[in-house]
């Protein structure tokens, strides 16, 4: 089997800019939610949606000759252990470059796993566990969460301030209740008020 067969950049007449149009036609993404991969959490894109007009999750698959050549989804999921940003930098830039978007939306969830340890009982962990030393690979403030209103404030003003966000987004935080599956908004950040404002209107959409 030849592989390089499905890779778009090994096809005759590539052409990376005509690549590029193409897949901002395909997919109307406007919105990158970052959120974590316990399996409880899963409903928080369809939350999202709920909450942000004009959002569609998870939208159709478009087909032609065959194949799946699109999507009518606005909403692309990041799904990273307790919903921390720093491990979505990377997929918002690609996000950006391929599709183009308007908000990234960042949830942490409530009984979350990221809240049962902290920084230095991993690292002591894997060193008595691995024999490995990571004390000096995380940033200790993105590896826990100690309570969610500075974790979220924290992720925030990091996606902010990293050169692969695009200046124009909007960036929100949310904390997701397990239970109800309520979003309850905690930080509001529109690139047109300026940054880091308070949040805007009702703190809490189902």
């Amino acid at each position: 089997m030849d592989l390089n067969t499905y890779a778009f950049s090994q096809q005759p007449g590539f052409i990376e800019t005509e690549m590029r149009k193409a897949f901002k036609q395909a997919v109307p993404l406007r919105t990158v939610v970052v959120y974590c991969y316990d399996p409880r959490a899963v409903n928080i894109p369809h939350a999202v949606a709920k909450a942000m007009p004009g959002e569609v999750y998870p939208g159709d698959i478009v087909w032609e000759q065959g194949k799946k050549v699109a999507s009518t989804t606005t909403i692309f999921p990041v799904v990273v252990a307790g919903g921390r940003a720093v491990d979505a930098l990377r997929s918002i830039t690609v996000a950006q470059h391929l599709f183009g978007i308007e908000n990234i939306v960042v949830v942490h969830h409530t009984y979350c796993g990221a809240t049962s340890f902290t920084p230095e009982g991993l690292i002591k962990a894997f060193q008595s566990e691995q024999g490995v030393d990571i004390s000096a690979l995380y940033d200790r403030a993105n590896i826990a969460i100690a309570d969610y209103e500075s974790s979220l404030k924290r992720d925030t003003r990091l996606l902010r301030e990293s050169k692969g966000t695009p200046k124009h987004v909007n960036i929100y935080g949310y904390l997701f209740n397990i239970d109800t599956e309520a979003l309850t908004l905690i930080v509001e950040d529109r690139a047109a008020l300026g940054r880091h404002n308070p949040p805007v209107g009702p703190a809490t959409r189902t």
